[in-house]
């Protein structure tokens, strides 16, 4: 019996250790381009279950049945590019290969960054340029990548949602801003080489940090002793926003003493970009001090970032036919050099002490105080001046005022002179506007100095919109990992904003004074802009017009549990906020009653709750779902009829609901990546604010258009696909497909005016709520949203050479871009004539034409990138280059309907005459771009 055993011992043993000898065994280690070890490296042989991670000392070691030849090991981090390394096996063998070096993705990511989100393309005031492309950048997701730096040109937005939408933060301070909601690229730009430290959340998948938006959310870590010890000089050329670029940063690491310490400082500037006449001169300055005490460290990290930029114009497509995609009316040369009329200058510093403690193990509580402070300015020229004129009884009247000097003005265009039949003068304008269709300077000067000798105030001035804003922002949050499977997350946040809000003086322009009043008014009474100083004449710096306080407290907090399982992860979170804030007027304006002093102060509870879940179905596919419902106060931008003139709420301001779900499938293995997402979402109630010049039943004049319960529906899909094909070649290809609807009418249009012809037809009550007109509701139910191209396509590949120089391509398509429409235009008052009675010609079928929302064309644009990385000694030089819109597609990204002619009538005349004087306001994609980057690490 004992020999049977023995036997069979001998015989299961032999055939162990015959399956272990066929065992191919694979050994190395991973290093960076420094030398040093990485850690936690996937290492794994192609299209096999053969994989393992690196140890503390880079080392791995695989082991598995693979068959002898060439195989491809495939090594895979966070922040590295991944690597496909050949190798040779036999089967049953050991193989010993000598240290492997994988090369940051900066080199191609960040670089890639700095390109794309150009300055020109990031929240313009309207709101029309706004770009979500930084909120991607950390991502290492194919169709993320691919939004971030190949569609942003395109003004792209994911999902087709606002960069409202989402949370940045840095340090674990919010940096959105009260106004708009929306994150302020400027304050931190320029400093790239510090703001590497991302942690993204995409959509609804959960934070450490926050609850986020539809959007997500992302963290700026700007932590001392988190970044790497060296530095980092570059210089960088382009013919985009600025001209040239140099940086330089330092890090030393965390030290044997417990301190780190960071620096960073960079300067952009260039007399103009690719659009005519767009100065840039901008400054970067970071500090970051950190002392590590046991399990508790102090981080103090300030940001000055002074930058100023002349703006570009929006224009029709007679102006683009005329003069081109870089043309710019806001400029003209004044003493023979360029001068913008339109300047944006923001210096707004911050400063902020982070506190990190280290509760436990696995508790770690971090509380951050932070505080900004400074101006935000935008410049333009009025054309408004006047003086006041007494007569013998003792009458005011005004005497003054200039045609708008802007070169693009319609009556100096031809489609005005040939709506009168004037054939010669339309041919004048042609040629005038052609060879000198810019801001004639010295006619400005001249007519304010020809006045300044009689007596008079300056006819022009050059004026500065303002907000001076003060911030100061807490916030502690806790992360707890209570078991291996369970993360815990909580946060509690306070903010207050002090935001003064003005017009001042910045130029006189060879004038003497400037009357604050509203010379369009011949009413002495309702004129000045402060009844408590009328007929004021205001100097250089002085404030006019308008002016306000707003405060504001917002106190929040969120919580949150991770699971994490085998084969399901899921996810619960919740928040909660109050929002108050009151406006104080500092004028009294005599034409909005109420104007002066504290308003109502008004204040929301918002709430929002999601969740999630994953299904590992395998090692290389998974499934996800989210969900989540939110509500969101409304901005501050959003909640006044006027806020520059008066304390009046938009009537029953409701605050946002948001409702959104997306199922997601995810293929990984070592050579081919893949994600397929389907979402749904629904903003309710929201309110949406303009500006324009109008001519209403009721009157003309320049307006405030306020629309409330406006509703939008966002449905589509995300496609992205990544392939090893080869060692060296890459090719990846993605496609958003959307349909971004009102997804009903919206619950009313209120009009806010000087127009005295429209507070002359305003009823008494009206005047008291601050209302001048109410249009009614907006028939724009199922109206396209205009955000972007709502489906966008990109193929490309990739191809890196073991010699460290690489090239990519790609070619993106983009189809369905909207024009924004015109709300007013689509109320009741669209078909009143202007004794308010209903116009009797009105065709249905040519009204249909009239207000039939504008498509513009599809177009591709395709990008080039390249670079090469050398090592000299301990040193590292670095190359970039892109080119970006190869063939110079001119194509329209954008543009909104203009609302001056807002009746039927007046809209068909212009539109009838085939040359219309108010068509759509355009913007244009850039033409052929580049840039170059040359950086030295050490």
């Amino acid at each position: 019996m004992i020999n049977k055993y023995y036997y069979c011992f001998v015989v299961f043993f032999s055939c162990a250790m015959t399956t272990i000898a066929q065992d191919t065994i694979v050994k190395g280690s991973v290093v960076d381009a420094a030398g040093d070890v990485l850690e936690d490296v996937s290492v794994a042989i192609a299209n096999t279950d053969t994989s393992a991670m690196s140890g503390f000392d880079g080392t791995f070691t695989l082991t598995g049945d693979v068959a002898s030849g060439e195989q491809l090991l495939v090594l895979v981090k966070v922040g590295y590019q991944t690597l496909t390394y050949p190798i040779t096996v036999e089967s049953g063998q050991l193989l010993s290969l000598d240290p492997i070096t994988m090369e940051l993705e900066s080199a191609f990511t960040e670089e890639l960054l700095t390109v794309t989100l150009s300055d020109d393309q990031i929240n313009d005031e309207s709101g029309i340029a706004d770009n979500v492309s930084g909120l991607l950048q950390a991502s290492r997701d194919v169709f993320l990548s691919s939004a971030a730096f190949d569609f942003s040109g395109a003004f792209f937005r994911v999902r087709g949602y606002d960069s409202q939408n989402a949370t940045v933060m840095i340090n674990g301070i919010e940096m959105n801003r009260a106004f708009s909601g929306r994150p302020q690229w400027n304050n931190w730009g320029g400093l790239n080489d510090v703001t590497r430290n991302q942690e993204l959340a995409n959509g609804l998948t959960p934070s450490d940090y926050t609850f986020g938006g539809v959007l997500g959310s992302t963290n700026i870590n700007m932590r001392a002793s988190k970044y790497r010890q060296g530095g980092r000089v570059s210089y960088a050329s382009s013919n985009r926003s600025y001209t040239n670029r140099i940086m330089a940063s330092y890090s030393s690491g965390l030290r044997s003493d417990g301190w780190a310490f960071t620096l960073s400082a960079g300067r952009r500037w260039g007399d103009e970009g690719f659009v005519d006449g767009t100065l840039y001169d901008a400054n970067s300055f970071m500090t970051s001090i950190e002392k590590v005490m046991g399990n508790h460290s102090l981080n103090f990290t300030s940001i000055y970032t002074p930058n100023r930029r002349g703006v570009r114009s929006s224009n029709t497509q007679e102006v683009i036919d005329l003069r081109g995609i870089r043309y710019n009316s806001n400029w003209g040369y004044f003493k023979g050099e360029k001068r913008n009329s339109r300047i944006r200058e923001i210096d707004e510093p911050i400063v902020m002490l982070n506190h990190y403690w280290d509760m436990g193990e696995n508790t770690q509580l971090n509380t951050n105080v932070a505080y900004q402070w400074g101006s935000f300015g935008n410049q333009r020229l009025d054309n408004n001046g006047t003086r006041a004129v007494t007569d013998a009884s003792g009458q005011v009247s005004f005497v003054g005022g200039a045609v708008n000097p802007s070169p693009a003005y319609y009556q100096r265009l031809p489609s005005f002179f040939l709506q009168n039949d004037d054939l010669e003068g339309a041919f004048l304008a042609q040629q005038e506007f052609v060879n000198n269709g810019q801001l004639n300077w010295d006619a400005i000067l001249e007519a304010n100095q020809n006045l300044a000798a009689q007596g008079g105030n300056s006819l022009y001035a050059l004026t500065e919109d303002r907000s001076d804003d003060k911030t100061l922002a807490v916030s502690t949050i806790f992360t707890s990992d209570v078991t291996d499977n369970i993360t815990l997350n909580a946060s509690v946040s306070y903010r207050n904003l002090e935001s003064e809000n003005f017009a001042n003086v910045v130029d006189l322009l060879g004038g003497t004074g400037y009357l604050d009043v509203n010379q369009f008014l011949a009413n002495p009474v309702l004129a000045p802009n402060d009844a408590n100083n009328p007929f004021r004449t205001v100097g250089v710096g002085d404030r006019f017009r308008y002016n306000y306080v707003i405060d504001q407290d917002v106190i929040g907090g969120f919580a949150q549990a991770q699971f994490k399982f085998k084969r399901f992860d899921f996810f619960l979170g919740g928040n909660v906020s109050h929002t108050s804030f009151q406006r104080e007027g500092l004028f009294n304006n005599p034409r909005f009653p109420g104007s002066l002093g504290k308003g109502e102060e008004e204040s929301f509870t918002n709430y929002g709750v999601k969740g999630g879940l994953s299904w590992k179905v395998s090692g290389r596919n998974i499934i996800t779902a989210n969900a989540g419902y939110l509500t969101e106060a409304p901005t501050l931008r959003n909640s006044y009829l006027n806020a520059r003139e008066a304390n009046n709420l938009v009537p029953d301001l409701q605050d946002e609901k948001i409702t959104t779900a997306d199922l997601t499938y995810v293929y990984r293995s070592p050579l081919v990546k893949a994600r397929v997402t389907g979402y749904y979402t629904l903003f309710e109630d929201a309110t949406d604010v303009s500006f324009f010049f109008a001519e209403f039943s009721q009157g003309s004049g320049f307006v405030q258009e306020t629309v409330t319960g406006v509703d939008r529906r966002h449905i589509g899909a995300e496609i992205g696909l990544e392939a090893q094909v080869t060692p060296t070649i890459k090719v990846k290809g993605v496609a958003a497909l959307g349909q971004f609807t009102f997804d009903k009418d919206s619950d009313n249009v209120f009009i806010t005016t000087d127009s005295e012809e429209l507070l002359d037809n305003t009823n008494q009550d009206r005047i008291l709520a601050g209302v001048n007109a109410e249009l009614g509701p907006a028939a724009i139910k199922d109206y396209r949203v205009a955000n972007g191209p709502q489906n966008a396509y990109s193929v490309g590949f990739e191809y890196r050479d073991p010699d460290f120089w690489w090239f990519g391509a790609t070619a993106n398509f983009f189809t369905h871009s909207y024009i924004d429409i015109a709300p007013g235009l689509r109320t009741e008052s669209f078909f009143l004539d202007a004794d308010g009675l209903p116009i009797n010609n009105v065709d249905p079928a040519i009204a249909r034409s009239l207000l039939q929302q504008q498509r513009l064309d599809d177009y591709m644009l395709a990008n080039l990138v390249g670079g090469k990385s050398w090592k000299v000694g301990d040193y590292f030089i670095g190359l970039f280059a892109s080119i970006n819109n190869v063939f110079a597609k001119k194509v329209q990204t954008g543009g909104f309907e203009q609302s001056r002619n807002a009746n039927y009538n007046s809209l068909l005349e212009d539109v009838q005459s085939g040359t219309p004087l108010f068509g759509p306001r355009l913007f244009s994609a850039n033409g052929t771009t580049y840039f170059v980057n040359v950086n030295f690490r050490f």
